[in-house]
């Protein structure tokens, strides 16, 4: 613990004295509370799983998040019971760093999920905790779920130039946002974002029927990585 912080921890002992003492956390708290994060954990972690549209879902940082929510709980547990001791915690936590890069952005949103459903449940309040991770959960499904009915895709098309012509009559027909178009030689390469409803892929056949289109290749596709 470093020495300013010791002061610190001296003066609150000399100023507040027989208030720093732990308070009663009975063995019925405790499960209670870890319980409750316990639950939260588990309804983060199927929520994770089973809505994920990233690129590629990790179950090591699934478990982290249930693992996660149960050890904040426990942390704020300890804080809340000896005001010392969530001193020397504080100092202790603050020499802890992370180093993990975090792929997908949304998974930042699932830490603090889980941070903050193992802080309320630490802190006794159950009904918020459970409540909050059931509302947090029904927002976040709906949400997969309007997304499902139309999803973004990169379609990528190899032609020639004799082709050129009959391409660009296909595309008029389309609404598509144009984000790479290559020429080597005579050979061409066009990538558009298109919206597919449904996983209609049907459309493909448009190009595939074109002499000199030599491939078609259609990308899930969300902003930032390729599926």
């Amino acid at each position: 613990m470093q020495p300013k912080l010791m002061s610190i921890v001296d003066e609150a002992i000399t100023l507040f004295g027989d208030d720093l003492k732990f308070s009663a956390l009975t063995p019925a708290a405790i499960l209670a509370a870890m319980l409750t994060a316990l639950i939260c954990g588990i309804i983060i972690y199927l929520v994770y799983r089973f809505c994920y549209r990233g690129v590629v879902y990790s179950d090591n940082f699934n478990v982290l998040l249930v693992m996660i929510t149960s050890i904040t709980g426990f942390i704020i547990m300890t804080i809340s019971s000896n005001v010392v001791l969530s001193l020397g915690m504080v100092g202790a936590l603050s020499i802890v760093r992370f180093r993990s890069a975090i792929k997908d952005p949304l998974d930042i949103g699932f830490l603090f999920w889980s941070i903050a459903a193992g802080i309320t449940a630490g802190a006794g309040l159950y009904f918020v905790a459970i409540l909050g991770t059931v509302v947090i959960a029904v927002v976040y499904i709906l949400f997969s779920m309007l997304k499902k009915t139309k999803r973004n895709y990169l379609l990528i098309v190899h032609y020639n130039d004799a082709a050129e012509d009959n391409v660009n009559a296909v595309l008029g027909g389309m609404k598509y946002r144009l984000k790479n178009k290559t020429r080597n030689g005579e050979r061409n390469e066009l990538t558009i974002e298109i919206k597919v409803k449904n996983n209609d892929t049907s459309g493909l056949s448009r190009f595939k029927g074109i002499d000199g289109v030599t491939s078609v290749t259609l990308l899930e596709y969300n902003g930032e990585y390729m599926n």
